[in-house]
């Protein structure tokens, strides 16, 4: 694992995915960004966009976002990792949906997954 991929200063970018909020889409999961703190929408979700910043910023390092999962995933390598722990807080507020934001994701929201 590439260490100097995690910042564990980096504080999250927001609650959710920083795109989708911005572009009125949805996602499934949330991932972090181990090196920055950028909130993205996970590989499953339509748009991908923890993976896109990823490839724009060679931030290769991610982090769950979602309550209750501690781990850590390469781009690079395509591998589960150990890390340490991130700012807070780990994970998007507990009332939050997923799928989500609420309001936004439409009915037929599992036919749409990768």
């Amino acid at each position: 694992m590439n260490e100097s991929q995690i910042n564990p200063s980096s504080a999250p970018s927001g609650t959710g995915c920083a795109e989708c909020l911005a572009e009125s889409g949805w996602w499934f999961h949330l991932r972090r960004c181990a090196t920055c703190g950028h909130i993205g929408c996970c590989d499953s979700s339509p748009s991908q966009h923890a993976r896109a910043h990823a490839g724009q910023h060679g931030h290769s390092m991610i982090a769950s976002f979602e309550p209750g999962e501690e781990w850590f995933w390469s781009f690079a390598t395509e591998e589960f990792h150990d890390g340490p722990r991130l700012a807070p807080p780990a994970h998007h507020p507990l009332d939050q949906p997923a799928p989500g934001p609420a309001g936004s994701v439409p009915a037929d929201w599992a036919t749409r997954l990768h």
